[in-house]
This record gives C-alpha cells, sequence and structure tokens, in this order.
C-alpha cells in the first residue's frame, strides 16, 4: 500500500468515524443512555457537541497535557433532537465558548472521547478524558486533561476529539457568535 492510499484509508476512515459518532451521539443522547446531559423538557433549549480533528495527537501523562497536531480551524458543532442545528464555528470562537455565559466549560469542564487511527491497527484507540485549559500554540490545540478511562496513546495518527454538551445561555446556542439557524452558515438539518 502506497502513503497515499494509506492517506486516503485515513480520511476515508476518519470520515466515517465522525458520521458514525454524530449518528452514534444523537441517537445515545435522545435516548438518555447518558444520564443527566440532555436538557430536560422544561430548559427546552439546545444542548450543543464539539468535535475538533487533527493530523496526530501526542500525549504527556506526566504533565497531563494532550496536544492535538495540526488541528482543524474549524470545531464542528451540532444538537441534540428536536433541534437539529449543525455547523462550524472557528477555533477562535469556540475558545471563547469556554468562558461564555453562566454554564460555561470553564466552569463545569466537559468530557471527550478521544479517538484515535494508528496505523496497522484494526481499532481505533479510545480514551475517554475530562478537559481544561484550552491553549493554541501554533497549528495545534493543547488541553489539559484527566484520564476517566480507555487507553491514552501517546502518539498516534489521524484523531477526532468527541465533546460533550454546552447548553445556551452558557455557551453556544441559536444566534450566539453565529451558531444556529440562518447565521454564517449554520442550519437546520
Amino acid at each position: 500500500m502506497t502513503v497515499k492510499e494509506e492517506r486516503r484509508g485515513q480520511s476515508n476512515y476518519l470520515f466515517r468515524t465522525l458520521i458514525a459518532a454524530a449518528i452514534l451521539l444523537t441517537s445515545a443522547f435522545g435516548l438518555q443512555l447518558v444520564p443527566g446531559l440532555q436538557a430536560s423538557a422544561a430548559d427546552d433549549k439546545p444542548m450543543f457537541m464539539f468535535v475538533h480533528t487533527a493530523d496526530d495527537v501526542k500525549a504527556d501523562p506526566a504533565a497531563g497535557t494532550l496536544r492535538l497536531v495540526n488541528v482543524n480551524k474549524q470545531t464542528v458543532y451540532f444538537s441534540d433532537r428536536p433541534e437539529r442545528i449543525a455547523g462550524h464555528m472557528t477555533l477562535a470562537d469556540y475558545l471563547k465558548e469556554w468562558t461564555a455565559g453562566k454554564d460555561n466549560f470553564g466552569q463545569d469542564p466537559p468530557n471527550a472521547t478521544l479517538s484515535v487511527y494508528e496505523g496497522g491497527s484494526q481499532e481505533n484507540t479510545l480514551a475517554i478524558v475530562e478537559l481544561t485549559n484550552p491553549v493554541i500554540e501554533g497549528a495545534d490545540l493543547v488541553y489539559s486533561y484527566k484520564s476517566l478511562g480507555g487507553t491514552m496513546p501517546k502518539s498516534g495518527g489521524a484523531t477526532t476529539l468527541f465533546i460533550d454538551m454546552i447548553g445556551i445561555g452558557g455557551g453556544v446556542g441559536v444566534g450566539y457568535h453565529g451558531v444556529g439557524v440562518g447565521l454564517r452558515g449554520p442550519g437546520v438539518l
């Protein structure tokens, strides 16, 4: 297999993984398989999940840092049913969400699932982490993390980070930083 074929395979695998994860996350949260992460019917506010993709990952367990190497400058977000809002925002706007509103990631750090493609492996390596202190360093995004389960790879290949929800008024929401219906490209599915 040539390097070009392997990269094409990684890209196709990453794309399929993103689509499958989005469907699974939406289904799982819709069925409340993860208690406490879905807005109550009384709230009736959209809850947004985020996705980062990167070329590689470097983890330093001793320092408790997770580096997304050459991270995509667009962060994908999507909401749970019934709103079905999806779109993307710049990495800079995503980082503003960490301190926006009353209920934000800075005050209540998110959980995330790290999925890493390691060449020659049949399955992605998965780690569940709690994220804090995001910092952009050149083309990389660095988080402090606490391991909650799974296997943290020291490095890998194509990387996807799925970040749990934040609600409107404490971060992203309709009309906030351009996220929501009819603004700067995002829309209802």
